[in-house]
């Protein structure tokens, strides 16, 4: 049975966990499983008025079970029985408040409805106050600047903005807590049995890139800095960790409980969590200097570069550089945008209005037949808007767009700023204007890599994943032709999944590196976009513009 040693690789997204059971000596993979969060489908717990979006622990037990179920119906005993390893990547920074055994307060009596004691999910902006709070102090009060390996500002989407914020709000909850911990944390230490929260072995992604964790000021930022802060932050650096670790390594094995629940056999090595870009960079067979570009409703940008090759070099205003983040012995970097996908849902639910809006019984449609109609144009329209917009001419239209609809996260992290449409007239279509948003988010896309670039770190070429890589040509051509570069778009339809076996196979000692379980388990590529001629220039001429435009925007909300 040497050859049929199995792990499970876990993907939390934003509304659904995905289990892929995938064979480590041939990279075959095996089986899936999808669940989508029930009480999240439901808008629960969120109001997107005030950018407040919370997931319910429920939800991500429920995803376990359901999606790792699926994901070995039918197979044989045999696979079963031979699986070494699971590790789950997340969404972050997502973390909770925890009593001290390490239980998501929204799992005690008392805080089961309660928003607050729920998982602030990635794309909750309620702490853009706390997170201006830190920026302005980590520059002001005297001792290190925590914020440096951070890209230098902080992000209202990150770990320490998330919880002040939450401990001014609701005391209940404040006096509570007895610590916090990360979704990708929380997984392995569920799976594991872990009955502390000292014993919670945290990870470095997720410590390093939102939580201002740095080996040069001995880990997290100093007391007396978070007390300066706010003294509702006092003690509890001491409860949090100094320790991190990387997703090469074991959190421990599976309890008897959870793999009798799972339908897994005893002795399951649980590895070590990490973010879903950066696993679903191990995932898309990343190396240096090339960029794995996670293209869904945001994107995660992610670039890795030899630590010795590094140097002390420090790029500003991205989302962090962390040894080890990504792949053990290099530098990690992050970026990325706070809405890509999202930015061309909107427009789709703009348009989409009317129809959502007429009573049953216009035009003799019944309620069924309405409603069926309504879900055939949603499930169709953005395809339609790209056939149309594929036959506008970029420099016809007049149009240009700034992508910051959910603000902004790289360069230079704002989510204070707001998108824009420039240029409209009585003759702008609607493909033209959704062809100006696609157009403004391969914008925003280059300018990550030109900030990359100006700061010393080369891009060599682009690997895309995610939805939008797999679903949509007119979108990846146009980021093709504004990056004026080749862009290679993995074969698996399970990327970061993927990624998450990889790291479990490692962590259950099936491969010896992440870049051996690359070589064996990689998906390879199933297509590569090439720049179209004369599309280059045209593009460079319309990005001068964008930046133009979008320092105007700028201007405006500051």
């Amino acid at each position: 049975m040497d050859k049929e040693k199995y792990v499970i690789g876990l993907d939390y997204g934003t509304d659904s966990v995905r289990a892929l059971v995938v064979n480590v000596f041939t990279g075959e993979e095996a089986g899936t499983g999808v669940w989508e969060y029930s009480r999240w489908k439901k808008g629960r717990y969120c109001d997107p008025a005030r950018n407040m979006f919370r997931q319910h622990p429920l939800d991500y037990i429920e995803g376990l079970e359901r999606s790792v179920s699926q994901a070995l119906s039918g197979l044989p005993r045999e696979v079963r029985d031979n699986i070494a390893g699971i590790t789950a990547d997340t969404t972050g920074s997502t973390p909770v408040a925890v009593d001290e055994a390490g239980i998501p307060l929204a799992l005690k009596p008392g805080f089961e409805e309660n928003p607050n004691a729920m998982f602030i999910l990635w794309k909750d902006h309620t702490a853009v106050k706390e997170a201006e709070e830190i920026n302005h102090l980590a520059r002001s009060w005297g001792g290190p600047d925590y914020t440096r390996y951070e890209g230098g500002i902080y992000s209202s989407e990150w770990f320490w903005a998330k919880i002040l914020h939450i401990l001014r709000e609701d005391s209940e909850v404040g006096e509570g807590a007895w610590s916090w911990i990360e979704h990708c944390d929380w997984i392995p230490a569920l799976l594991t049995g872990v009955g502390q929260v000292p014993g919670v072995k945290r990870s470095r992604c997720a410590a390093g890139h939102k939580a201002m964790w740095h080996p040069d000021w001995g880990g997290l930022p100093a007391e007396e800095f978070l007390q300066k802060l706010d003294p509702l932050l006092g003690g509890l650096r001491e409860r949090l960790y100094t320790d991190t670790y990387t997703s090469d390594l074991p959190a421990g094995i599976m309890t008897d409980e959870w793999a009798e629940r799972l339908g897994l056999p005893r002795g399951v090595t649980v590895g070590v969590g990490a973010f879903d870009a950066h696993l679903g960079a191990v995932g898309g067979e990343i190396r240096p200097y090339f960029m794995s570009k996670v293209m869904g409703t945001s994107t995660c940008d992610m670039v890795t570069v030899p630590a010795d090759e590094f140097g002390d070099r420090l790029v500003p205003g991205i989302c962090g550089q962390v040894d080890g983040s990504i792949i053990p012995g290099m530098i990690g970097l992050e970026a990325g945008q706070s809405a890509f996908g999202d930015v061309y849902a909107w427009f789709r639910d703009l348009l989409m209005w009317p129809l959502e809006n007429l009573p049953a019984g216009t035009g003799g449609l019944q309620e069924g037949d309405l409603q069926k109609l309504k879900e055939t144009v949603a499930a169709n329209l953005i395809d339609r808007l790209a056939e149309a917009a594929e036959k506008v001419d970029p420099e016809e239209s007049g149009l240009i767009a700034v992508d910051w609809l959910n603000g902004r996260r790289t360069p230079d992290a704002s989510q204070v700023l707001k998108g824009a449409v420039g240029g409209l007239s009585l003759g702008s279509d609607a493909p033209a204007v959704f062809r100006a948003l696609v157009e403004a988010t391969a914008y925003g896309a280059r300018a990550i890599i030109e900030r990359f670039v100006s700061e010393g770190v080369r891009i060599d070429g682009v690997v895309a994943l995610g939805g939008v890589a797999k679903k949509s040509p007119f979108v990846m051509q146009i980021v093709t032709d504004v990056l004026d570069m080749p862009v290679s778009v993995v074969q698996s339809n399970e990327t970061c999944a993927l990624g998450s076996a990889m790291a479990a196979s490692v962590a259950a000692g099936m491969h010896g590196s992440f870049e051996e379980a690359q070589e064996v388990m990689g998906s390879g590529f199933e297509k590569e976009y090439t720049p179209r001629a004369g599309f280059a220039e045209i593009y460079s001429k319309l990005y001068r513009k964008y930046l133009d435009f979008a320092r105007k925007i700028e201007k405006l909300h500051h």
